[in-house]
């Protein structure tokens, strides 16, 4: 694996560098900053890891922050697929990230995902448990739990979990007439609308997605996650993500409405606790205060479990 740094001149992430990790399969985007336990963030669809802006440069001065893009979106490579959708399976996205972390020098860390994101969080406890110390989630349930839960309230809130999974080219046609009409559909919709976002932000998020690759990607990602990824989990058996996790999610979203997210997670791991913040999905970006200071108070409670300084890559 190889570590290379890529110069940045924008002003979203003060105090952190560019790198790009390239591992056997994929290379990886990620931010890096701050000093302290290793802390992987990861990002939801249809954005980069630039969603953690706001929160990231809060988190540097106690923890070594990494934020990457995962496979298929951003800056990240986006990889040729298989009929079984596997090179976008969460579990390939998550040994992707054991690798990035690796080569940053940080062999267990802490991770907290939103949305897509959480997913691949999930699937790294579960594959990975000598590397992950504890982990958050961001406005999601677990997703084999989502689909198989769906009522008449989810699937009109959540309609692009049923339009990105048909066969390709039709959705990523559909998309790719108009990527930034899709886009501020898909994200100015919710409560907060489009306030959320930042330009420079907002700028970042269009310039990746109009990439036709990223857009198939991404698609992907939602095919891999209605198949195999499912499969994976029915593999599991009773199996439990043994780290302690933290849900956070919206009270003005659709997954608080929709599902006992507190429930359906006590389903799949064995220490989880969580609450709803007064945001929508995007929580991130709506409430950063909040968000980082439930990261904060969660991974750095019981210090004697956490890992010490790692090396600067």
């Amino acid at each position: 694996m190889t570590v290379t740094e890529i110069p940045t001149h924008d002003e979203l992430f003060p105090g952190f560098r560019a790198f790009d990790i390239t591992t056997p399969e994929v290379r990886i985007r990620a931010r890096v900053g701050g000093e302290g336990a290793p802390l992987l963030l990861l990002h939801g669809y249809p954005q980069t890891h630039v969603m953690w802006h706001r929160i990231a440069p809060r988190l540097a001065d106690r923890f070594a922050v990494v934020c990457a893009d995962l496979r298929g979106y951003g800056d990240s490579g986006k990889p040729a697929t298989a009929s079984d959708h596997a090179p976008y399976s969460k579990r390939t996205m998550a040994a992707d990230m054991v690798a990035v972390m690796r080569a940053l020098g940080h062999e267990r860390f802490f991770v907290a995902g939103h949305d897509r994101g959480g997913r691949v969080a999930h699937r790294l406890a579960l594959d990975h448990p000598q590397c992950v110390l504890k982990l958050a989630t961001l406005d999601i349930a677990p997703t084999r739990e989502m689909y198989r839960n769906t009522t008449e309230a989810f699937a009109p809130a959540y309609w692009h979990w049923f339009f990105l999974i048909q066969p390709a080219p039709f959705p990523e046609r559909m998309i790719g007439a108009d990527p930034q009409a899709y886009w501020l559909k898909k994200c100015g919709s919710g409560s907060a609308g489009l306030a959320p976002f930042l330009p420079e932000a907002l700028a970042e998020y269009l310039r990746c997605f109009r990439d036709p690759a990223a857009i198939h990607a991404s698609c992907e990602d939602y095919r891999a996650a209605a198949g195999i990824d499912i499969a994976h989990d029915d593999a599991d058996g009773g199996r439990k993500v043994a780290a302690p996790l933290l849900a956070l999610w919206g009270a003005h979203g659709a997954v608080g409405r929709c599902f006992d997210v507190l429930g359906l997670w006590r389903e799949r791991a064995i220490d989880v606790r969580g609450h709803a913040l007064p945001g929508g999905h995007y929580l991130a970006e709506e409430l950063p205060d909040e968000v980082g200071a439930a990261l904060s108070s969660f991974f750095l409670a019981d210090r004697a479990s956490s890992p010490g300084r790692a090396p600067s890559p």
